[in-house]
């Protein structure tokens, strides 16, 4: 047997030998990318993804945000405003007890010792459950005296020839409730009419 055709390495050498260096530095060169496609195009198409992914975390995120503020405010205001029909069924007690105070006639506390103590009683029951209600954040409106707010008032009537501003408060017929800041129950009120304004004619010639 001839020893190169034994010798598979012989071989591979002589091909090797006999190979043009155009051949040989083909078979060097790195697998070529594909037709069409830039060795760029994968990085861009990385920061896209990138940039998308990061998007839509940040989207995530506020909406997680969101959603917690929302759940402290819901708490907030249930802690503040829970008792909201109660205290409005409940401030009917403190009407009652000034009415009952209103209708006593004049002097009549000093002609009836017996009187005069129970009405002490009555307006120290009234004076404790006012100081119950600042506890719990309910206020009165009693806004005698002052300019109307449709916010906090409610007008039944309108007075003229009071010689009062137009708009002015100038009785109180129930008295009004804040809860927190948040209205409970409008003050029922009379206001003074706004006055005619008169325009002087001129007469002289």
């Amino acid at each position: 047997m001839n020893e190169a055709e034994g010798n598979p390495q012989s071989e591979h050498d002589d091909v090797a030998a006999n190979a043009t260096p155009e051949a040989a530095a083909e078979a060097a060169a790195p697998e070529a990318t594909a037709p069409g496609a830039s060795p760029a195009t994968g990085t861009e198409q990385d920061a896209a993804l990138i940039a998308d992914l990061k998007d839509r975390l940040l989207r995530a995120l506020a909406e997680v945000e969101n959603v917690r503020r929302r759940g402290e405010r819901e708490r907030e205001d249930a802690r503040l405003y829970a008792a909201t029909n109660f205290a409005r069924d409940i401030v009917r007690v403190a009407d009652n007890l000034r009415r009952g105070l209103e209708s006593v006639p004049t002097g009549a506390r000093e002609e009836n010792a017996a009187l005069a103590t129970l009405l002490e009683g009555v307006e120290l029951t009234e004076r404790d459950l006012l100081s119950i209600f600042e506890k719990h954040g309910i206020k009165q409106v009693a806004p005698m005296g002052q300019k109307f707010d449709h916010n906090l008032h409610e007008a039944l009537f309108e007075a003229p020839g009071t010689g009062q501003p137009g708009g002015t408060v100038i009785q109180v017929i129930e008295t009004g409730y804040t809860i927190n800041d948040r209205l409970l129950r409008p003050a029922r009120v009379g206001v003074a009419a706004a006055e005619p304004t008169h325009t002087k004619v001129d007469t002289s010639i």
